[in-house]
């Protein structure tokens, strides 16, 4: 039986940079497309130090607020603080998923364009379904 607590856990916050910061982080990712060995493109991303840094700092994060949650189960804690608690790692995740949706669309989208490959958008639009879910 859950016992709830007069005072809640404190929420495990997610730090996330305001959305001018993460931009231009965005904007130094490069091309998504590289060769292979055996002449055939692969698709790869090619995100700076400092924007890979940001999403493993992010997912990081992320992964501790979960570790925090299934502590929280096992103390038996209050069912609505657990909850708010999985909502603010999955607000923290889906920032993760903007931020590199971003990068996506400002590199590798409009390189594959700019390529002739017009079949990206239809990528894209089942990759945006995904993430609307």
């Amino acid at each position: 039986m859950m016992d709830h607590q007069s005072h809640p856990e404190e929420p495990l916050q997610s730090s996330v940079s305001d959305s001018t910061e993460a931009s231009a982080t965005v904007q130094e990712a490069v091309f998504c497309h590289a060769e292979g060995s055996d002449g055939k493109h692969v698709r790869k991303s090619h995100h700076s130090q400092e924007m890979k840094g940001n999403l493993v700092s992010r997912l990081n994060r992320v992964e501790g607020q979960i570790r925090g949650i299934k502590g929280l189960i096992e103390k038996d804690t209050y069912c609505d603080d657990v909850l708010t608690q999985i909502a603010a790692a999955q607000s923290a995740l889906n920032s993760v998923g903007k931020l590199l949706l971003e990068g996506h669309m400002k590199s590798c989208i409009v390189e594959r364009i700019q390529a002739g490959e017009h079949e990206v958008v239809d990528e894209l639009l089942v990759t945006m379904r995904k993430l609307m879910k």
